[in-house]
């Protein structure tokens, strides 16, 4: 897999979690659902996604998106 697909991966699972854990724990998790689509966003129009440099710097083969 490569960085684009493991970040939508990732943030898929997150948000997952993050619904469920707002439903069966406490809702403020939903803040956390917030927080990550908001990335999402901002990642669309910059470029810039936080987890896309973890995963480069770990050495994951890049994609077309993040470079």
């Amino acid at each position: 897999m490569n960085i684009d697909r493991l970040v939508f991966a990732i943030a898929g699972c997150f948000v997952v979690a993050s619904v469920l854990l707002s439903v069966y724990h406490n809702p403020n998790w939903l803040w956390f659902t917030g927080f990550v689509g908001l990335n999402l966003f901002q990642a669309a129009f910059t470029g810039f996604c936080p987890l896309a440099k973890v995963l480069k710097a770990a050495g994951v083969e890049p994609g077309s998106a993040f470079k």
